[in-house]
């Protein structure tokens, strides 16, 4: 993303470069040493349950080097670097094992693309003998080469028998042996904080973000903005580095529609790494670091069998994560991707998981809260409740052992699991570390399975079914053509699609009560997804969540619901202090593991014989990360080359010495650009089509008032036999927005007309789209305009995108054929959405034309369809059938977060500049 100095405003590719450019100019210098001067710092059971362990190392056949820091690294040099120093000192060129270039993308291709048979089939072909002819023969010999390849920490495996409480014929106790495959998460840790690649994302201490200069403004996104980082800081020793530690399990079947075979991968992250970062899965910076048994204990008794699995998950999650007690207490000196070698402390600090998983982890029933001490019927009331304590809980259950029967056992809702894997782990409160659950708690949950189903039961599915058909186009939205009663099966994404319109198609169908609670959990739902949070959207969350309570009791009058004690309805209570803590929620969606379940459990199942099979997935995956190691050391080689070219040219007495200190950044954003294609794909188009195709049917004397307007000394009089080059879309480039995202978001405008099927009747038709978008009323460009909801910036219909005929004059900026709609009336008390109507002049529709760079982005209009939609009104014609519309704020978090739009306040405040404050 781009940046520029906050001071003199010269733009810059990176944070660094900014850094840089403060750190030599004096007159910056100057300025941050003042503002940094002026802000102040913050600184039991039922059975016997025995285990055996054994533990082996399966991949003996693998002769690769793992290249990191250890005892002979006192340089501080990263993965990459020695790896580098080492090729070196053996003489070998970059692409050793393999000949040359060419054989590496070979070797690339083949691991990712096809399997060992389809490997073997290929090196036999006589194309491949004859003239490809690479180094390796069959499928054998290419993986022993593929095999010397560098990886990340290696694969061990360690043998669990559990003795359960069935007997045979012989009156012989059963047991099975389960097998335990892990990692060591502290290896793991090491090859994430020095990743080179991960230089420019990483964060070795606590900060504090603002949205003022003054500090008054703080902002929270990602984990070191937060609090946890903060409280953990100032309890370890003085220069202490914390590498917060984010874990996700879950359990997953490795075949959809047949077959048992489950796996249950345990996935690791830091938040050392920006959020963004974590969530590209094509970076790896959240990695598996085991598979826990996902056995069905068919030794133990249907009602044993439930505990002994509470029991051996924590069993074996306690072998996983041994590494970090030691590491927790004691630290472990890493090199880091800046190649400074640190005092590293690796802290359990969140955890990713569904509530079963929650409660499972919490040794908790299903029935209570994991995080705090809400009684099991009183979850559905505004409670606050005691938090869960760690210390407390293992105080209990150890007196449970002991054959005490303490009444807080029972109070609690404890199971009998005596050590739990989290018992020891140093400066970690697991009941804190669950982290709120976008897609399952919100998403499908709250919104889904209980907001939608209770308006389906006051207005009927017939009803729910005609409105879904009536919404409008817009670019990127999901049309329900058939309703949303007949769908069977949902994704997250679909349930999304259902939010984006649902506030605005449910209003005048159910009560005005009922209205006000859809719109304090829909507004909970976005707040919750904003990116970044200040104070006033932490504030807003929390209001919609009281809203939502003081009017819920309508829904047991209307007998929708009889009560609300709801577990997903309770974990929202949690948002706001677990956002406080660990930072905004986007960072620790459940959808990531279910989206790295592809990679490192079904797709590695897929290449193994599916006999004895977490042996070959283990050892496919690491070849697997062989490859991509060896992929980004080859980028990074590239990269550090060009960058070291790049900074000679610019910085030539610059040195890193210089910019010690230097720990304030403030971050400017960037114009709106508009993009059209650069030839024209419909040239010469009369006005008489423009007229009947595009229904611009004042085209003329719209054009005629802008020209007398912007072209005063135009003698021409643009007429019928005119031709104008049409254009079908202008892409609108908005700059980031911290709120919502750290990327440049791409939208489209489209005026396109309604196009027919072939008579051939293989190209189908298409129908006509004409968007609605804010326009900035007053003729500024948009990149000046204010992205808030005010009398300078209009709803209008885009009818045409053209650039004027040269008989006119050169004229660069390219010109858009619009009609208007009123300004924004107060918006409605009950839904808080905006309301606006077509503007007419003598009875017609009011239309202008004005500059493509005045429109600011893309909007969405809802029509108002009372009590009950009008029967004749389509998703094609009722913009021109309705007469009153509401502005679809909910289209997107970037529209939800443009201005007050008479919900809870807080929303419209917009953030242009970011101070981080660092602490050292």
């Amino acid at each position: 993303m781009p940046h520029s100095c906050g001071f003199c405003g010269k733009p810059f590719p990176s944070r660094g470069g900014v850094k840089k450019h403060i750190a030599t100019r004096p007159e910056c210098r100057r300025k941050w040493e003042s503002m940094v001067k002026d802000t102040d710092d913050e600184g039991g059971a039922p059975t016997e349950f025995a285990y055996e362990n054994h533990s082996f190392s399966p991949l003996r056949r693998s002769r690769s080097k793992s290249f990191g820091l250890d005892e002979d690294n006192p340089e501080g040099q990263t993965s990459f670097e020695r790896y580098q120093r080492y090729k070196e000192g053996e003489g070998e060129d970059e692409w050793a094992p393999f000949c040359d270039k060419k054989e590496w993308g070979l070797a690339e291709w083949l691991v990712k693309s096809l399997g060992q048979t389809g490997t073997d089939e290929f090196l036999k072909l006589p194309i491949t003998q004859n003239h490809t002819k690479p180094s390796f023969h069959n499928n054998r010999s290419f993986l022993q080469k593929v095999n010397e390849l560098p990886h990340g920490p290696a694969w061990s495996c360690k043998k669990v028998s559990v003795k359960g409480n069935r007997t045979d014929e012989n009156g012989q106790s059963l047991h099975e042996d389960v097998e335990l495959w892990m990692r060591d998460p502290v290896e793991c840790i090491k090859d994430l904080i020095r990743n080179p690649l991960f230089k420019e994302h990483m964060v070795y201490a606590p900060s504090r973000a603002y949205q003022d200069e003054a500090g008054s403004q703080r902002l929270i996104d990602d984990m070191w903005t937060a609090d946890w980082w903060w409280d953990k800081q100032v309890k370890l020793p003085q220069g202490a580095t914390i590498a917060p530690i984010i874990l996700a399990s879950d359990k997953t079947m490795l075949l959809q529609f047949r077959g048992d075979k489950s796996a249950w991968p345990v996935y690791l992250s830091i938040g050392n790494n920006a959020k963004e970062k974590q969530r590209q899965t094509s970076a790896r910076a959240t990695v598996l670091i085991g598979y826990l048994p996902a056995t069905k204990l068919d030794c133990f008794t249907s009602d044993a069998r439930s505990l002994a699995g509470y029991r051996l998950f924590h069993r074996s999650m306690s072998l996983l994560l041994e590494p970090l007690v030691a590491a927790g207490e004691d630290g472990v000196d890493m090199v880091c991707a800046d190649s400074y070698i640190r005092r590293v402390y690796p802290i359990l600090a969140a955890y990713v998981a569904d509530f079963p998983e929650q409660c499972l982890i919490a040794c908790c029933k299903e029935n209570r809260c994991p995080k705090c001490l809400v009684v099991a019927n009183e979850r559905g009331n505004p409670l606050n409740s005691l938090m869960r304590d760690a210390e407390l809980t293992k105080e209990i259950l150890e007196r449970r052992r002991s054959g005490q029967h303490p009444v807080e056992f029972d109070e609690y809702g404890l199971c009998a699991v005596f050590k739990p894997f989290w018992a020891n782990l140093p400066h970690t409160d697991i009941f804190m570390a669950f982290t709120p659950d976008l897609l399952h708690q919100l998403h499908k949950g709250v919104f889904k399975d209980h907001l939608v189903k209770w308006c389906l039961d006051i207005v009927g599915e017939d009803e729910i079914d005609a409105r879904f058909k009536t919404i409008p186009d817009y670019p990127g939205l999901r049309h329900f053509k058939k309703g949303i009663s007949n769908i069977k099966q949902w994704t997250g994404t679909e349930h999304k699609e259902m939010q984006r319109v649902f506030m605005a198609l449910i209003t005048g169908a159910v009560p005005s009560r009922v209205v006000i609670v859809v719109r304090a959990l829909l507004d909970f739902c976005y707040y919750a997804r904003l990116h970044t949070h200040t104070s006033e959207s932490l504030d807003a969350l929390e209001n919609a969540l009281t809203v939502f309570h003081a009017h819920k009791d309508v829904l047991q009058e209307l007998a929708v619901r009889e009560h609300f004690n709801i577990p997903k309805l309770h974990q929202l209570s949690h948002y706001v202090q677990s956002i406080k803590l660990f930072g905004a929620a986007d960072g620790f969606n459940t959808k990531l593991p279910e989206r790295l379940h592809i990679d490192f459990a079904k797709e590695a199942y897929r290449a193994s014989n599916k006999r004895d099979y977490e042996e070959q997935m283990v050892l496919w995956l690491q070849r697997q990360e062989s490859i991509f190691w060896r992929t980004t050391y080859l980028e990074w080689v590239a990269a550090r080359a060009a960058r070291r070219t790049e900074q000679e040219s610019e910085y030539n007495s610059d040195s890193d010495d210089e910019n010690e200190g230097f720990d304030a950044v403030p971050v400017v954003s960037q114009d709106i650009i508009h993009v059209l294609a650069k030839t024209a794909p419909h040239p010469r188009q009369s006005v008489q089509h423009l007229e009947t195709m595009h229904g611009a049917i004042d085209f003329l004397p719209a054009l005629k008032l802008f020209l007398q307007k912007h072209l005063p000394h135009n003698h021409i009089v643009p007429g019928p036999q005119d031709r104008f080059d049409i254009f079908r879309q202008v892409v609108i480039i908005l700059p980031p927005d911290p709120r919502v995202s750290e990327l440049p978001k791409c939208l489209r405008v489209r005026a396109t007309p309604e196009t027919l099927p072939s008579s051939s009747g293989w190209k189908p038709g298409s129908p006509k789209q004409f968007d609605m978008a804010l326009v900035s009323s007053d003729g500024i460009q948009a990149s000046k305009a204010l992205l808030t909801l005010n009398a300078a910036v209009r709803v209008a219909q885009v009818r045409v995108l053209f650039r004027l005929p040269r008989q006119f004059g050169a004229y660069s900026r390219p010109l858009a054929y619009v009609e208007w709609f009123t300004l924004f009336r107060e918006p409605d008390e009950l839904s808080g959405l905006r309301q606006i109507s077509r503007s007419t002049r003598h009875l017609r529709h009011n239309s202008a034309v004005i500059h493509v760079d005045e429109i600011i982005r893309p909007c969405h209009l809802i029509p108002k369809m009372g009590q009950s939609v009008n029967p004749m009104w389509t998703s094609a014609n009722v913009y021109e059938l309705a007469s009153e519309f509401y502005l679809n704020t909910f289209i997107d978090l970037e529209t939800f977060s443009l201005g007050d739009q008479g919900g809870t306040e807080g929303r419209g405040h917009v953030i242009k500049k970011m101070w981080h404050f660092f602490l050292e």
